[in-house]
């Protein structure tokens, strides 16, 4: 993995496993016996056969390379720890941290990875509940205090976070239902499950709020047109602006308790992005108003223009990430690499791998593996090593469902076409 000419696993169609049993050497000898590397975890050829427990690096060789980069010097005389070259230090900190980290997470049993996770979910259920539950009560308070900040005060502004505020329940509700719909499937009408709802779901409500957008973009083109009748200054209204600053200062705490489970729950991070964007829009919205009222009538109006088209490209951004998940883009490297380390690992029947790919279908993946085993191998055998495979791939958290195909060579053109001539 240290090596930059190991081939790139991405981008790999054919990769014959051979382990490596070679002789420590002397210098490899003296690293076994320090003491920071022996508290590693315990790897040996049975469980690591491409030795890549010998790119582990422990904090003292980290702290062994963070001296050695600090007592060198620039051409200046200035140690590079303290000049413009510390970024560079850093960087490589930061490449043997994130490479001690792929390793572990390669050399780590699926039995593992499937046990953490759900221990996660679990710990996680009543989070995952409060912060779903209470966003949308909150969310239906706040509506009904800024439709009043709204009508009270007239400012185009604060009808802008207005529409935001009453919109965001309907979102909430959407990721109830289209959680309760995931979990409640009928496998006869629907084999391949009800996980992508939750895509369209967010592609249809970034759909809705950019329309509601568009519409309060042209309202305020129309009050900018139309002028103020000769006045300088919109009227001031203070519970309003109390009412707005309520509702900015419940949706910080909102997104700080999100923050922490964004990346567990595909409809946590909708919600987190969702408080991280009525944080600017709700703070903007009252900066405008109060300057509408206090400076010039036309900075309201303007605010909601900007505030609308702010709205309008936070969500067509949403619905472009989440049509590529529906679509069915490719899953990032370090999932391909697992999913690569895996296959090549389960059983020394496999004698090489054909083909790795994953690709979204929703917020979960769709995996297709080939592997090549001996073509004097029984039809038994290869069935029971593709089965096995097949179910230790599915049991991964973020997997949907896996295909194994069995080949017995790799010369052959792909399997699939990409693109249907008829």
């Amino acid at each position: 993995m240290t090596d930059p000419r190991d081939p790139d696993l991405h981008n790999a169609l054919s990769l014959r496993p051979r382990p490596a049993f070679t002789h420590r050497d002397s210098t490899e000898q003296a690293r076994a016996a320090d003491i920071e590397l022996q508290s590693l975890p315990s790897y040996t050829d049975a469980n690591d056969p491409y030795s890549l427990r010998h790119g582990l690096k422990t904090a003292t060789d980290l702290d062994t390379i963070r001296a050695n980069t600090s007592r060198k010097r620039t051409a200046g005389c200035t140690p590079v720890a303290a000049g413009k070259e510390a970024w560079k230090t850093r960087k490589l900190e930061e490449f043997y941290e994130t490479q001690n980290e792929n390793i572990s997470r390669l050399l780590k049993p699926v039995d593992d990875h499937v046990r953490e996770a759900k221990e996660k979910q679990d710990s996680e259920a009543l989070q995952f509940k409060i912060a779903v539950h209470g966003s949308f009560a909150a969310n239906i308070i706040l509506a009904g205090l800024q439709l009043y900040a709204a009508i009270s005060s007239g400012s185009l502004s604060l009808f802008t976070t207005l529409a935001d505020a009453i919109f965001d329940p309907m979102s909430n509700l959407t990721l109830i239902l289209c959680a309760r719909a995931v979990n409640r499937v009928d496998p006869r009408r629907w084999p391949s499950g009800k996980a992508r709802i939750e895509t369209a779901g967010n592609i249809a409500f970034s759909f809705l709020m950019t329309a509601v957008s568009l519409i309060l973009i042209v309202l305020s083109a129309r009050d900018l047109a139309a002028g103020n009748g000769g006045k300088l200054t919109a009227d001031f209204h203070l519970a309003s602006a109390i009412v707005v600053g309520v509702a900015f200062c419940t949706k910080l705490s909102l997104f700080f308790y999100c923050w922490a489970l964004r990346n567990t729950y595909s409809q946590i991070r909708i919600l987190w992005e969702d408080h991280r964007n009525d944080l600017f829009i709700n703070g903007f919205g009252l900066m405008t108003s109060i300057l509408g009222a206090k400076v010039r009538w036309w900075i309201d109006p303007m605010g909601a223009i900007i505030l609308s088209c702010l709205i309008a490209f936070l969500w067509l951004r949403t619905a472009t990430s989440e049509f590529k998940l529906l679509i069915g883009v490719t899953a990032d490297t370090a999932m391909l690499q697992h999913l690569t380390y895996i296959s090549m690992t389960h059983s020394p029947l496999i004698l090489s791998l054909d083909t790795v790919r994953a690709w979204h279908s929703g917020p979960r993946l769709i995996v297709e593996v080939d592997i090549v085993m001996d073509q004097e191998q029984t039809v038994k055998d290869s069935h029971d090593t593709a089965e096995a495979l097949q179910m230790k791939l599915e049991s991964l958290p973020d997997v949907e469902r896996a295909y194994v195909h069995i080949d017995y060579e790799t010369s052959h053109a792909p399997e699939h076409f990409t693109k249907k001539e008829l």
